[in-house]
């Protein structure tokens, strides 16, 4: 037993490790993944007149904001960017919103976070819209690293990533002098 011990120990990652990071998406594989899923949201709401697409702050935001980019280029739609803050740590909803939720009623919602790990904060992100009659609620994520506590899916990824949970998804976006990429520690 004493040698199945030792042998663990040695290729067990120990906790003095220096912490570090591998790449897994640079900046143009980054606005890849941005661009085919700004496609498949036209693809998916090519009828519509309007969508809204509802980024959560922090990174969500600014992934939502480049897919309404893309979108006001390349689609017969209006899109229209909304923010929610989310209490990510809070044991039940607790949401700022820039919007009135009638605004919502009947339209499209694409709701947009950066990395989904537990599910927990696009739950609560459902939750926003829970009371209005909406035509269709969609999920963004630009990364799903399928460690789900919640029954979440999202309806488009940038990457799925299986991970242990020990391990965390960085994901570096509209940083001052760092440019756009996702690591993973």
């Amino acid at each position: 037993m004493r040698g199945f011990t030792t042998f663990y120990n040695y290729y067990q990652l120990p906790s003095t490790m220096p912490d570090k990071q591998l790449l897994i998406l640079n900046q143009q594989q980054i606005q890849q993944k941005i661009d085919r899923i700004a496609y498949q949201i036209l693809e998916d709401n090519f009828d519509e007149k309007e969508i809204l697409i509802a980024g959560m702050l922090p990174r969500g935001t600014h992934i939502a904001q480049r897919l309404k980019d893309i979108l006001d280029k390349i689609a017969p739609f209006k899109s229209k960017l909304l923010t929610l803050e989310i209490d990510r740590n809070s044991t039940s909803l607790n949401a700022k919103y820039d919007f009135d939720i009638s605004d919502c009623n009947h339209k499209v919602v694409v709701l947009v976070d950066d990395v989904l790990n537990s599910g927990k904060a696009l739950a609560y992100g459902f939750g926003v819209f829970l009371n209005a009659p909406l035509k269709k609620l969609r999920t963004v994520v630009l990364v799903d690293r399928n460690h789900k506590s919640f029954p979440i899916t999202t309806d488009y990824a940038g990457i799925a990533l299986s991970t242990i949970i020990k391990q965390h998804v960085d994901v570096v976006l509209n940083q001052p002098g760092e440019e756009d990429a996702v690591y993973l520690r």
